[in-house]
């Protein structure tokens, strides 16, 4: 079974976390707002309630929704 299409990667040092979708870089999110309109351009038209389900968003080496590299 293949992972999730989206991933959020672990806060860089500076702030923000990368995201891709399947496998392309979409950008540096640094909120859900960057999250959610990266995925919008995706073509993701609604994707806030996509943000919690692990059968679409895998969050990595940090915290779902945690932003900062603290």
């Amino acid at each position: 079974m293949p992972g999730a299409p989206i991933v959020v990667l672990r806060p860089s040092g500076t702030g923000g976390r990368r995201v891709t979708a399947h496998g392309q870089v979409l950008g540096l999110a640094h909120d859900d707002f960057d999250l959610v309109e990266f995925l919008r351009r995706a073509g993701l038209d609604d994707a806030w309630p996509l943000l919690d389900n692990p059968s679409w968003v895998e969050w990595r080496g940090g915290r779902p929704h945690r932003w900062d590299a603290a």
